[in-house]
């Protein structure tokens, strides 16, 4: 176990470690760039299965109904990995 994970007294503070991504989308001419954010969590939290979280930090499919991608994981790489392939699958529609 990681030192970090020490400094949480308890579940309910859901302390996390943070890491920082980023992916380019092209659309037709456009690049478009997502800064993805990952969250390890000591414990998962309350309702969830996993201790792995990333969200991106801009909306997909805008125009039709906004969505902010996002994925659990019980690793890094799947929550990651989920954040982008939602970003791949939507259009970004300004």
């Amino acid at each position: 176990m990681p030192d970090w994970h020490y400094a949480q007294k308890s579940a309910g503070e859901e302390l996390c470690q943070l890491s920082f991504y980023a992916v380019k989308k092209r659309e037709g001419d456009r690049e478009i760039e997502f800064r993805i954010t990952v969250r390890e969590y000591v414990e998962r939290p309350a309702g969830q299965h996993s201790r792995f979280f990333a969200e991106a930090d801009q909306q997909v499919n805008r125009g039709t109904a906004p969505i902010l991608p996002c994925g659990w994981g019980t690793s890094e790489l799947e929550a990651l990995a989920g954040c982008t392939q939602m970003i791949r699958q939507f259009p970004f529609e300004e």
